[in-house]
C-alpha cells in the first residue's frame, strides 16, 4: 500500500478521541455510480501494438456504503465510510476486437458533515460532507463474456492500484425521531493521488454517487 493510502487510516486515528463518547448513527445506500472526466471516456494515441486510437469508456455502475455517524455538536458529526463499487466498460479501436473493461473498488475513508438545520445529533434534515479515502481499485481487461453476473471470460490481464481519493457532496435525511429514516445523497469522488499518466498511472477514478438508504 503506497503511504498515501495511509493518510485517510491516520486521520480516522487521530479523530478517534472526538468521537469515542458519543452516540453514532449507523447507515447504508445503494448507490448508482456515474463516471465522468476520463474515467467515463479517454482516448489514447496510437501505439507500437494498436496502430489506431483506442477509447476506453466506462459505463454507469452499482455500489454500496455502509457508514457510521459521529455526532461531535448540533451541527457537525463525523462519519467514517466503507464503500464497495464496479463499472464495467469496453475499450475499442477501429481494426481491433473490442476488449471488456471492469473496475471495482473498495473505499474505506472518513467525511466532516455539516448539517445547517442543526440536526447533527439526531441525523436529521439538510446536510453537506466531505473528506478522504483510501481507495484500493482493480482495473480488468478480456475478451469474452464479462458482466457482473457471469464469470466465463478468459485472457484477463489485471492492474491492481492503491491511492487516495477525495470526495464531497450533500444529503438529505428524512423522517422522525423515532425508528429508521431515509437517506438520499449525491457526492463527487475523484482520486488525488497515483494518476500521473506519464507514470503509466491509470486515470483519476472520478464519478458522482448518488445513494439511497436507511439512517438508524
Amino acid at each position: 500500500m503506497r503511504r498515501t493510502a495511509l493518510l485517510p487510516l491516520l486521520t480516522l486515528a487521530l479523530a478517534a478521541p472526538a468521537v469515542q463518547a458519543q452516540d453514532f448513527h449507523p447507515g447504508f445506500t445503494i448507490d448508482l455510480i456515474a463516471p465522468t472526466g476520463s474515467f467515463n471516456s479517454k482516448t489514447y494515441p496510437p501505439t507500437a501494438g494498436v496502430l489506431t486510437p483506442q477509447t476506453e469508456a466506462y459505463d454507469v455502475g452499482i455500489g454500496a456504503t455502509f457508514n457510521m455517524s459521529f455526532p461531535t455538536s448540533r451541527v457537525t458529526a463525523i462519519r467514517l465510510n466503507l464503500g464497495f463499487a464496479a463499472n464495467n466498460g469496453t475499450n475499442t479501436a477501429q481494426g481491433y476486437s473490442t476488449l471488456n473493461l471492469r473496475h471495482s473498488q473498495f473505499n474505506l475513508g472518513g467525511d466532516l458533515q455539516i448539517f445547517p438545520g442543526e440536526g447533527a445529533y439526531r441525523h436529521r434534515g439538510f446536510y453537506l460532507l466531505g473528506g478522504l479515502s483510501a481507495d484500493f481499485e482493480k482495473f480488468e481487461r478480456s475478451f469474452g463474456n464479462f458482466s457482473y453476473w457471469d464469470n466465463y471470460y478468459y485472457g484477463v490481464d489485471t492492474t491492481n492500484k492503491s491511492r487516495m481519493g477525495g470526495e464531497a457532496g450533500f444529503g438529505n435525511t428524512f423522517g422522525g425521531d423515532a425508528g429508521p429514516r431515509f437517506t438520499l445523497e449525491v457526492v463527487y469522488h475523484t482520486s488525488l493521488t497515483g494518476h500521473d499518466a506519464a507514470a503509466g498511472d491509470p486515470p483519476a477514478t472520478s464519478y458522482v454517487r448518488a445513494g439511497f438508504g436507511l439512517v438508524f
